[in-house]
């Protein structure tokens, strides 16, 4: 029996997903668990696994297009000879029907076929461009990879990505390094003629941020308080753990999660989110911190952080970014946070607001640590300092809270050794 696929939905927020590569061929027969597709959602690329074994008929859809969730998109049988003609005629007029369930690719370089959204085969047909572009592309034997976002801006472009270098991890092509090939002329920028810039398109991790953080600044009433804070037990403290520990990474930022959950776990009402209806106080201290990705940023959860010892903290935040920044978190690794943290103090920012990342009630910017005049006692000395400044949804933090949290975590900060209390 020949049973129509739809797009899955990966992820709780996710309404469209991109296929970045499909794993199969057409004729091929896949079992229950094998990968038959990488989907882009709006926050990872995740490979979907059938529930289901069969043969891969059809692809329905190509490569790189934004499909809505439940869209037809492949069909697959129980045998490699069924006949699946009903099933692609259907499939190719609820796509007429409908197009705003399936939107029309763009238009390709100068001198490329626009491609069909529907095969109209019922033989098995090749394997979408794209798609097997990903599957032989080598250099030195080696497979040629590329993220999904820096495919398709490739492919919108024009640029043969293949014989690109890759500056991400292992060598991979990102998007950085396609648009470095549009500047140098590796093909003409998305612009008017005789204009002096280039019109880049949205992915859906940047998609969904646009749209998330308009909603969070338009609809929650943010105030901000900030504290400076002395830093030089806590850097005596890094110091510390490198020199007795030195297998272990403890970065300052892992003693700010870990002083955060301290705090938080003083401070319930602070670790909470607003649900319209009712305030949500949570027991467990699960602290998304943001990382900086190629396409935008993501926030993983460390869950149950007041928990932890910092060099778990440190050996799973460092695992939860690397998977970010390759956009391979499992939703359950990037949603239910109670509490978020962004730092830029890496890059010298010496004070920012940051906005909440709803349905939370708070969000800590942390920046940069700087050597400035003090006073200590009566005598003027120079000091280590950083600005945090936490932005609250005043329907559920107030200002007193928000004072008395910033004063806890202030004395954490200054004090490490509370940590342990």
């Amino acid at each position: 029996m020949a049973t129509v696929l739809t797009m899955p939905s990966l992820s709780p927020t996710m309404e469209v997903g991109v296929i970045s590569a499909w794993k199969k061929k057409p004729g091929e027969k896949i079992a229950v668990g094998e990968v038959l597709a990488e989907i882009e959602t709006d926050k990872a690329v995740m490979e979907w696994e059938m529930a289901d074994a069969g043969f891969i008929r059809q692809f329905l859809v190509q490569t790189g297009q934004e499909i809505k969730v439940g869209t037809p998109i492949a069909i697959v049988s129980d045998s490699a000879d069924e006949d699946i003609s009903a099933l692609v005629a259907k499939a190719a007029a609820d796509a007429s029907a409908a197009p705003a369930a399936q939107p029309a690719p763009k238009p390709p370089p100068p001198g490329k076929a626009a491609p069909a959204a529907v095969m109209p085969s019922a033989k098995p047909a090749p394997a979408p461009p794209a798609a097997a572009a990903a599957a032989v592309a080598r250099r030195n034997g080696e497979r040629v990879k590329i993220s999904p976002y820096g495919r398709k801006l490739a492919e919108q472009s024009g640029v043969d990505w293949q014989g690109l270098p890759g500056s991400g991890p292992g060598g991979r092509i990102v998007a950085k390094d396609v648009q470095a090939a549009i500047g140098s002329g590796g093909a003409a920028a998305a612009a008017a003629p005789g204009a002096d810039y280039e019109d880049l398109p949205l992915g859906l991790m940047r998609k969904a941020i646009a749209r998330k953080m308009t909603e969070a600044k338009q609809t929650v009433p943010h105030f901000q308080a900030t504290r400076k804070v002395r830093m030089e037990r806590m850097l005596s403290a890094r110091e510390g753990f490198k020199q007795d520990f030195p297998n272990v990474k403890v970065t300052v930022n892992d003693l700010l999660i870990k002083a955060c959950a301290s705090a938080l776990a003083q401070h319930p009402g602070v670790n909470s989110q607003f649900l319209g209806d009712r305030i949500r106080r949570f027991r467990s201290v699960d602290i998304a911190v943001a990382v900086g990705t190629e396409d935008g940023l993501i926030t993983p959860v460390l869950r149950g952080a007041d928990k932890k010892g910092l060099a778990q903290i440190a050996a799973e935040m460092g695992e939860l970014a690397r998977r970010a920044r390759e956009r391979r978190l499992k939703p359950e690794e990037y949603t239910g946070g109670t509490f978020t943290l962004s730092n830029l103090g890496m890059f010298g920012v010496t004070e920012f607001n940051a906005i909440i990342n709803t349905p939370q009630a708070c969000i800590l910017a942390v920046s940069a640590t700087v050597k400035e005049p003090v006073v200590d006692g009566d005598q003027l000395a120079v000091g280590h300092t950083m600005n945090i400044t936490l932005s609250s949804d005043h329907r559920v933090v107030d200002g007193l809270l928000a004072a008395q949290f910033l004063d806890t975590l202030a004395r954490i900060i200054q004090n490490p050794a509370a940590m342990l209390l």
